[in-house]
């Protein structure tokens, strides 16, 4: 550390960057470096050990329901999602725009959403969380209220929540008492789930990045994408295809020999700060490898992203169709409201209708997940009507905010943009 910061003094003030007019260009390129740098050292600074021995895997319990799909969430989950709701209305969205613009989440939200205990509300109480059974429904809430701030930063704040939630559900005792107490720490570590790669037509269980077999474990190779504040974790969960077999998770460490960060600036989710992973002969131990008995796992952690992204893109969509409500009724043309005109109050009715379609396919997959029944096919049916209907909600509301639709001014375009990832990336969230 002591060489780079000589380094980039001795950079910094060379009188050759006025000459030639690159002094900001420079200063720009060297910020960005020593912070990649500052948070690389960081994290290799955490060593993750085990502080209790388990005789088995600690997982959360299913919960008993009468067979009634009931949409009414208990006390409990009302209460959560209106924290959530709070949090996301008086410090998300009033963050949004500048988190958007600097492509980045100010550390000090990031805090405050663990504060609200997202890290912990899944790992089960033997293990010093706060969960006592499932939670994928209340999981949806919460990532709904949390989208309806913004999608970009609540994704920057589910992320580490994804890596916690796989270790319970797939980890045996091994991995848990490694890596989940530090999820139930002051200072739990930064860490994403990683499976999406840049393939055209992405295909997840078809994956380009391989495990190859080695004495003593596995070696890693592969590019992943969209992998939310990549270069601030600690800690990576990553797919792979293992010779011979069907994708498996991996658990990698930042410190991992190989592992490589790249920047990766996204048209949306730029508060996630999206980066690229790059494993180049990544060497695991076996015992790095997810749920090695259990060939569902992966097909599961595939549906509940989904189940995720769907409630994402639910969140994200209200908040439009809640911006554009007062708007169409506010906007005055040709001596009335813009809302009194057929063709304004018929799209903004239709927004309203694919909306509750969104939810409620949503909702439906998340409570079949929680009761342990099968939920592949829901997931996948809620997943392609937020991709499609999600998409055509933003685009209304910019058509319909006109010009104002176009300019930042307004955030309407910007959660235009995020909404084209819920149907684009894979895996990042769990539920």
């Amino acid at each position: 550390m002591g060489l780079g910061l000589r380094a980039i003094n001795r950079v910094a003030g060379s009188p050759l960057l006025d000459r030639l007019h690159l002094r900001k260009p420079a200063q720009q390129a060297l910020y960005q470096g020593a912070r990649i740098g500052f948070r690389s050292a960081a994290a290799a600074a955490r060593g993750f050990k085990a502080t209790q021995k388990l005789a088995q895997p600690a997982r959360p319990a299913r919960v008993a329901g009468d067979g009634l799909f009931d949409l009414s969430p208990s006390e409990e989950q009302q209460m959560l999602q209106d924290a959530a709701r709070r949090f996301a209305l008086d410090e998300l969205r009033p963050a949004a725009a500048a988190a958007d613009a600097a492509g980045a989440a100010d550390t000090g939200l990031l805090r405050g959403a663990a504060d609200l205990g997202l890290g912990v509300m899944n790992i089960p109480e033997a293990l010093g969380g706060a969960g006592s059974e499932r939670s994928a429904v209340t999981n949806v809430l919460v990532a709904e209220a949390l989208a309806h701030g913004d999608m970009g930063l609540a994704l920057a704040c589910l992320a580490p929540a994804a890596v916690s939630n796989a270790l319970v559900l797939w980890g045996d005792e091994a991995q848990q008492a490694l890596y989940l107490p530090a999820f139930v720490a002051e200072h739990a570590p930064q860490a994403a789930l990683a499976i999406h790669e840049p393939q055209v037509l992405f295909d997840p269980f078809a994956l380009q990045t391989t495990a190859r077999r080695v004495e003593g474990g596995y070696c890693l190779s592969g590019v992943k994408s969209l992998v939310p504040r990549a270069a601030a974790a600690e800690l990576f969960i990553v797919a792979a295809q293992v010779e011979s077999g069907e994708p498996a998770l991996f658990i990698v460490e930042s410190s991992s020999a190989g592992l490589g960060i790249e920047a990766e600036p996204a048209m949306g989710l730029r508060a996630a700060e999206t980066a690229r992973l790059h494993l180049k002969d990544v060497k695991l131990p076996a015992s790095a490898r997810l749920a090695v008995a259990d060939a569902s796992a992966y097909r599961d952690c595939i549906a509940l992203s989904r189940i995720a992204w769907s409630a994402l893109a639910v969140g994200t969509a209200q908040a439009a169709l809640d911006y554009l409500v007062p708007y169409v009724n506010e906007r005055i043309a040709f001596g009335e409201p813009i809302s009194h005109r057929q063709a304004v109050a018929f799209a903004v009715a239709d927004i309203s209708i694919e909306l509750e379609g969104m939810r409620l396919t949503t909702y439906r997959a998340a409570s079949r997940a929680e009761r342990g029944a099968s939920f592949a096919r829901e997931a996948a049916l809620a997943r392609r009507l937020v991709a499609d209907k999600g998409v055509r909600i933003g685009s209304e509301a910019v058509q319909l905010l006109g010009g104002h639709g176009f300019v930042k001014e307004h955030p309407v375009e910007r959660w235009y943009r995020d909404l084209r990832a819920a149907g684009i990336v894979e895996g990042v969230v769990l539920v």
